[in-house]
């Protein structure tokens, strides 16, 4: 039988490993509270993209520089643009950065900070194509060919809103893929599977710096990009909303939208 010395020095050993456990425990709580998850869709150049494995762009070092102002530690994740809403919802991130065009529709379901860009959408084809887009011409035109926009998207909201779902329409819903990424949609486009691909605009110009593309049509949408935060955090959207709007004035904004755009 273990002697009462021994077993009372057992019982002390045992409570100070709990105790040094909840110590631990507590610290790691009040670090994941300074930390906040940024989700985005690392296929849209500039806003947000892939290099040496890492994820970098406009919206991500905008985003970085707004939370570690507010002393908050950033993670980024990449996730698929469709996925972005339901894992905002679902508590798996913290935030939306992936140059989300701020609609009605998605306003039923996260909260939209002020607007950090105004865009268009573009009209994306091979440069060799002969595709020629006007005021007059561009939906009969667009309608007859096949076109390619990421899913989930303002620009597969207007292919469907404009030239598939609309009286007298005569684009078929065959004439239209959808796409997980920008990127998949450009490749079938480079590889001939599709006449064009709508696309945000400031996006659309960086894939025509390749001599091979170009934008035959620009569509006037107003679109502006907000940061998206869980519907009723208002606690956080107010943070946000402070920070990016002195951050938007200052010489740092200026310079990132410099790199990025000029």
């Amino acid at each position: 039988m273990m002697n009462t010395k021994k077993k009372f020095a057992s019982v002390l050993l045992i409570a100070a490993f709990a105790i040094a456990a909840v110590g631990l425990s507590g610290c790691v709580q009040e670090e994941d509270e300074n930390v906040i998850i940024v989700g985005t869709s690392a296929d849209f150049p500039p806003f947000e993209y892939m290099e040496g494995g890492e994820i970098i762009g406009f919206d991500i070092e905008m985003v970085t520089a707004v939370l570690e102002s507010l002393n908050y530690t950033v993670e980024v994740q990449d996730i698929a643009f469709d996925g972005l809403i339901g894992s905002l919802q679902s508590g798996k991130i913290d935030i939306i950065a992936a140059a989300m065009s701020i609609d009605p529709e998605r306003e039923l379901e996260v909260d939209f900070t002020i607007p950090y860009f105004e865009a268009d959408l573009s009209v994306l084809i091979m440069a060799n194509s002969n595709i020629v887009l006007n005021d007059s011409n561009y939906l009969d035109e667009l309608a007859n060919l096949t076109i390619g926009a990421q899913t989930g998207t303002t620009g597969a909201m207007w292919v469907v809103n404009n030239l598939i779902n609309i009286t007298n329409a005569t684009m078929q819903e065959e004439q239209f893929k959808r796409y997980e990424t920008y990127t998949e949609a450009v490749l079938d486009l480079e590889n001939g599977n599709l006449d064009a691909v709508v696309i945000d605009k400031p996006v659309g110009e960086a894939f025509a710096e390749d001599e091979d593309m170009e934008i035959a049509y620009t569509i006037v949408s107003g679109e502006q990009y907000g940061l998206a935060v869980k519907e009723g955090n208002t606690e956080l959207l107010n943070k946000l909303n402070t920070a990016l709007a002195a951050y938007m004035e200052s010489d740092d904004w200026t310079a990132l939208v410099k790199k990025y755009f000029e």
